[in-house]
């Protein structure tokens, strides 16, 4: 499929891109923005303190939000093939729209989360997730696994 018949999943991969740009910045900018990009309190102390916990996880969360990235813009055509990328999109498309649904349960949140950072956050993950689930489902006859 061309990349002008599916901009869902180019948006889906420039999403997950910016996304992962902004965790990384988190790493770069300290605590202040762990602060604020919703990380915590408990996190940005923890970074405040000099520990490396908050830096590692946030690495490996950009890590997987850059893999995001090239699964969808492989799928859009726009880099090589990648293996087992329909699976991918499938998988990655569920975990985007369940965390968004996790605004639904306050369990999930910290409590220095506000409400505010929930929407906002939840808003963000369900426009990620819509853009993968939509493109994944407009390309998926394009998507098979020999060509």
């Amino acid at each position: 499929m061309n990349v002008a018949a599916n901009p869902w999943l180019v948006a889906a991969g420039a999403g997950s891109l910016a996304a992962s740009a902004a965790h990384v910045a988190c790493i770069f900018g300290g605590a202040d923005w762990y602060r604020f990009l919703g990380a915590g309190n408990r996190m940005a102390s923890a970074v405040e303190r000099g520990a490396m916990l908050p830096h590692v996880i946030t690495a490996g969360i950009a890590g997987v939000l850059l893999v995001w990235a090239l699964i969808a813009f492989s799928a859009a055509g726009l880099i090589v093939r990648l293996p087992l990328f329909r699976i991918a999109l499938v998988l990655i498309s569920a975990v985007l729209l369940l965390r968004a649904a996790g605004i639904f349960v306050p369990s999930l949140w910290l409590p220095e989360h506000t409400a505010t950072f929930r929407a906002v956050s939840s808003a963000a993950v369900f426009a990620l997730g819509a853009c993968f689930a939509i493109g994944t489902f407009a390309a998926w006859p394009s998507l098979s696994t020999r060509s």
